[in-house]
């Protein structure tokens, strides 16, 4: 054990657990604002262009031409489901024996153990909440209130906006604020013909471009990050070369690291975050180290917990005393309960006759989206919230395998376009936060480092299946209206999880009684606490959430720093 000795050494005016979307938010916040901080990792280190080794490598130079071998699908059932689960981005995912979970219902739990965590990874999408999102839970009376309105966080939204590049158009739509944003890339014509259709035929129904998190045009701020253009390659999942697209490796981290402010330690496993009865305030973190096993303690006079949403509750589970023997701030018993996600379940395709001497060329790193238009401006349904949609359209080639010999050769050479054109649509929609969905830690059973393991009991209820019949009927109607053929619905019934977008158990609130955390993402019993990942999100509302638990850490930094010069925390 190395507690005492050298404790000086191992001070810091900020500690920050996890290397993720949020965390680098927050390690490139306070080390803007002078700040010495230390950034705790649990995996390993991963430096931006150093360690993506497949990033340049061409298809015929993959052993299995980028599949997984049916041993490697076998070994992971789990995150074997994730689409960017391949070849040439597997390094970069937890794979299933590594990390084991309790399955009280079925969840599929896709995690990335590296610095930069699930940045590398995520789908980069990135739309803006509304009034309406933030508004959802004291209007529709579910969970608890927001303590903060949009009005909060526009600022901040367009904060981390300016500096991580957003793509998109200026659309004007309420359900869906504009931002600061770089040119959008373009949809397509049968995306077009869509978009066309949707607002002859309706109101409150709109195709547009999805904002997403991929340099269209860099900006000054940008070069100085040393990142470059998104020429849409479409192989983000294997780190980008260029920094195209916004992610911790290339953009906060290697920010923070040049004010000279910045300690990153991976290999860094966060077991309880250490709590001072006298002092009544937390002081610091215990680590294991994940190579050696040994225990050492940092110490800080603040503690951002940004470990990921189920991470996080297992922290805060796991940092016990005997002020909080059920987890750290957890007076209201809260903690670990009403973790949410986004139902991804349902998905529709269609094709069209049109435009056959029209193909797409190139590739983008985005798609078509349809923002919400169920239950916005009040309820009208039977099932509460609403559900987004990605939409797509395509034209792909085909060719003649039937032959032999030269003839074979020469269809594989000369492939034809197929005969019509091909759209989709998937749907994502708000979950309701629920009591019985929670995680908890196993009395008995630990990992490799020590942690208890964790028990999942999250899943859908009627109000999800509901959402799913009104999308594909309201898919189907649309789709239809606007002259598709071909219209096939699928509902896969899959175990929540996929969507990777698991939020809560850690809420924000007014009332101590009923969060954790108050407006400024701090926890109300331990106040120079603050967790601003996904695990602080009262409710989910439909967009991707990534984008706004950026702004929601800069702004909880940004509050943190007055208040240290303040001396109260």
């Amino acid at each position: 054990m190395n507690i005492l000795k050298h404790a000086e050494k191992r001070t810091y005016g900020a500690i920050v657990i996890g290397s993720g979307v949020a965390g680098g938010w927050a390690a490139k916040e306070f080390c803007d604002k002078g700040i010495k901080t230390l950034v705790l990792e649990r995996g390993r280190k991963v430096t931006h262009n150093e360690d993506y080794p497949t990033t340049l490598m061409n298809p015929w130079e993959f052993p299995h031409r980028g599949r997984l071998t049916n041993e490697e699908i076998a070994e992971n059932p789990v995150v074997s489901k994730c689409y960017a689960f391949r070849e040439d981005a597997k390094q970069f995912f937890v794979k299933d024996k590594e990390h084991p979970y309790m399955q009280d219902k079925p969840f599929d739990w896709i995690r990335g153990y590296q610095v930069g965590g699930k940045s590398l990874l995520w789908a980069r999408q990135t739309q803006r909440w509304s009034k309406y999102d933030f508004e959802g839970p004291a209007r529709d009376g579910f969970a608890v209130p927001w303590p903060i309105s949009y009005d909060d966080l526009a600022p901040w939204y367009s904060h981390v906006e300016y500096f991580a590049g957003i793509s998109g158009n200026k659309d004007g739509l309420d359900s869906l604020p504009d931002g600061d944003f770089l040119p959008a890339f373009e949809l397509n014509c049968v995306e077009k013909h869509f978009q066309k259709e949707l607002k002859r035929m309706y109101q409150d129904r709109h195709v547009i471009v999805a904002r997403c998190a991929h340099l269209s045009e860099p900006r000054e701020i940008h070069y100085q990050q040393g990142r470059g253009r998104c020429l849409s390659r479409n192989l983000c999942q294997r780190g980008c070369p260029y920094g195209g697209y916004f992610s911790s490796n290339s953009s906060t981290l290697p920010w923070a690291a040049k004010t000279g402010n910045l300690t990153l330690r991976p290999d860094s496993v966060v077991e309880s975050i250490i709590y001072d009865e006298k002092k009544q305030k937390a002081i610091g973190v215990r680590v294991v180290d994940a190579n050696t096993k040994e225990m050492i303690e940092y110490y800080a006079k603040v503690v951002f917990v940004t470990a990921a949403a189920i991470n996080s509750n297992l922290l805060l589970l796991n940092s016990k005393s005997h002020r909080f023997p059920n987890g750290l701030g957890n007076d209201s018993g809260v903690l670990g309960k009403y973790v949410a996600f986004h139902n991804y379940r349902a998905s529709i395709s269609a094709e069209y006759e049109g435009y056959l001497d029209t193909k797409t060329e190139g590739s983008r790193p985005t798609s078509g989206y349809i923002p919400r238009f169920r239950n916005v401006y009040k309820q009208e349904t039977d099932f509460l919230r609403g559900y987004a949609a990605g939409m797509s359209a395509g034209r792909g080639n085909s060719s003649d395998r039937s032959g032999l010999g030269e003839s074979l050769k020469n269809s594989l050479l000369n492939p034809k376009l197929n005969q019509n054109w091909y759209a989709g649509s998937h749907m994502m929609g708000e979950t309701i936060p629920k009591e019985t969905n929670r995680v908890w830690l196993d009395e008995t059973q630990k990992d490799a480092w020590g942690m208890p393991l964790l028990h999942m009991s999250v899943g859908y209820d009627d109000n999800d299946d509901k959402m799913v019949k009104d999308f594909i009927e309201q898919f189907t109607e649309m789709y239809t209206k606007a002259g598709f053929t071909n219209i096939r619905s699928r509902d896969t019934k899959q175990p929540a999880g996929l969507d990777i977008h698991e939020m809560g158990g850690c809420r924000m609130g007014s009332d101590p009684k009923t969060s954790m955390l108050n407006k400024w993402n701090q926890m109300h019993a331990v106040k120079n606490v603050f967790v601003t990942d996904g695990a602080s999100m009262t409710s989910t509302s439909t967009q991707n959430p990534s984008l706004t638990y950026m702004a929601l850490t800069a702004r909880a930094v940004d509050y943190a720093v007055k208040e240290m010069k303040k001396g109260n925390l």
